[in-house]
């Protein structure tokens, strides 16, 4: 006997699923119920030892002259009013709360595919986690292994410490680059406890190479901090720059690594679309406004430049404007852009993409798709249009709201999916599984699609 959710699952998967999908279809390669960890933080080994439900609480507020309680629509980072405590919750302040740990980014390295647990809910063990792919790859639900260590990710131990991670990238020099947004976002009790940072730590080495605090001037709270993108080349690894985009405040911000300094943009098309935001997914209705939220390189021009491509979450259009552009700080104090910043053109309906990234091997962009629950993509030397963009796959019933998405240094696509509307807006199931990692060659993805 079907679950209630699976009969809205498998409603929506006869809808959409058979039309959409062209291509090679992605992989699945890891799959949980629930996550699980080898230092829980709590002596235990297996869930055996621990209550297993959900721990909610009342709506996000966070106080102070930012505050965005008058808001009548909400972000992807927000909890909703009519959310109420399903659960007691007499284990909240225990290390590790099974259900509490919904991951977000999947990045893969030589080996070791990270994987992040933002701090939405208490009972996080560690933020930043790896997968030993020789070790545990055959493992169809491995558990997690602290990165670079279980101790870093104590925040209450130290103020140098982690506190949350959304999503990693791996850049040309072997480091592995985030943002640690300093904020606990629990339930009615956000608390920006640090400033938001970046951070560098050398892959090979697994040491700190840099952690740079972003100054309230630049952005008052981490909350929109949900992605980085490095633009380096290999050689000339001090003079990296990260583009970072702010869904909540909409804003870009970009840092120097060689000079230490970080300024904000700020445009129009960093906004989100008014007649996108509204959203069905995993069977839960809802309006999000996120604004931008991604940003990907295209290939190297002959002058040097590439094209840095972004995108709102609750948007289907696409933009583009020279890297050139972002690099020069006296750029951001322009009361007015003129044409630097460039309106591609849409996707085309229910195309709404939280990650993308360009892959050198095809000259194609992937796009995480939330709304068909899949991957699209867009072949760039062709013209930017709705007839021009593929799909991948699309998997209305398994792969549930795709969070991230990156291609590693062998062509390689990773995607993360991992139910989070249903997680915010109703309760999963923790008797199926809810998270999955995928992959696929992108030479193969894009088979059989416009985007050949």
């Amino acid at each position: 006997m079907l679950s209630p959710q699976l009969l809205i699952l498998s409603l929506i998967s006869g809808l959409h699923l058979l039309s959409l999908a062209d291509g090679d279809p992605m992989t699945e390669v890891f799959r949980w119920k629930q996550m699980d960890f080898y230092n829980r933080g709590d002596g235990l080994s297996s869930l055996g030892g621990r209550k297993d439900r959900p721990s909610f609480s009342a709506p996000v507020v966070f106080p102070g002259k930012h505050s965005r309680r008058k808001r009548q629509s909400m972000t992807s980072r927000d909890t909703p009013v009519a959310i109420n405590s399903r659960a007691d919750s007499d284990d909240s302040n225990a290390p590790y709360i099974p259900y509490n740990n919904v991951p977000m980014g999947a990045t893969h390295f030589r080996g070791r595919l990270f994987v992040t647990m933002p701090r939405r809910r208490m009972g996080i063990p560690s933020t930043l986690n790896y997968i030993d792919l020789a070790e545990d790859g055959l493992d169809r639900s491995p558990k997690l292994r602290a990165y670079p260590n279980f101790e870093l990710n104590q925040f209450n131990a130290s103020a140098e410490n982690l506190v949350s991670v959304y999503r990693t990238s791996v850049d040309a020099c072997q480091r592995l680059w985030f943002i640690d947004t300093g904020m606990l976002e629990y339930p009615n009790n956000r608390q920006q406890i640090r400033r938001p940072s970046i951070w560098v730590v050398d892959l090979a080495t697994d040491q700190v190479l840099k952690r740079f605090d972003i100054p309230e001037s630049i952005a008052e709270t981490g909350r929109g901090l949900a992605s980085i993108t490095v633009d380096v080349t290999a050689g000339q690894c001090g003079d990296a720059y990260a583009y970072i985009p702010d869904l909540v405040y909409r804003r870009l911000y970009v840092y120097h690594l060689r000079n230490d300094r970080i300024w904000s943009f700020e445009h129009n098309y960093f906004s989100f679309d008014p007649l996108s935001g509204d959203l069905n997914i995993g069977g839960q209705t809802f309006r999000w406004d996120d604004g931008i939220f991604s940003i990907t390189l295209g290939a190297q021009k002959l002058d040097g430049s590439r094209d840095a491509y972004f995108h709102p979450m609750a948007s289907t259009n696409e933009f583009v404007v020279s890297n050139r552009v972002l690099q020069q700080e006296s750029n951001a104090a322009r009361s007015d852009h003129g044409n630097d910043f460039r309106v591609l053109g849409s996707r085309g309906p229910s195309t709404q993409s939280t990650m993308h990234a360009y892959d050198p091997g095809t000259g194609v962009i992937f796009f995480d798709e939330i709304q068909r629950n899949g991957v699209g993509c867009w072949k760039t030397s062709k013209p930017f249009s709705a007839e021009n963009y593929g799909s991948v796959d699309s998997n209305a019933m398994e792969m549930i709201y795709p969070s991230d998405l990156s291609i590693d240094e062998e062509g390689t696509i990773w995607v993360m999916s991992n139910s989070m509307p249903i997680f915010i807006y109703s309760i999963l199931d923790t008797n199926i599984y809810n998270f999955r990692i995928w992959k696929q060659k992108a030479s193969l993805a894009k088979k059989g699609t416009v985007c050949e």
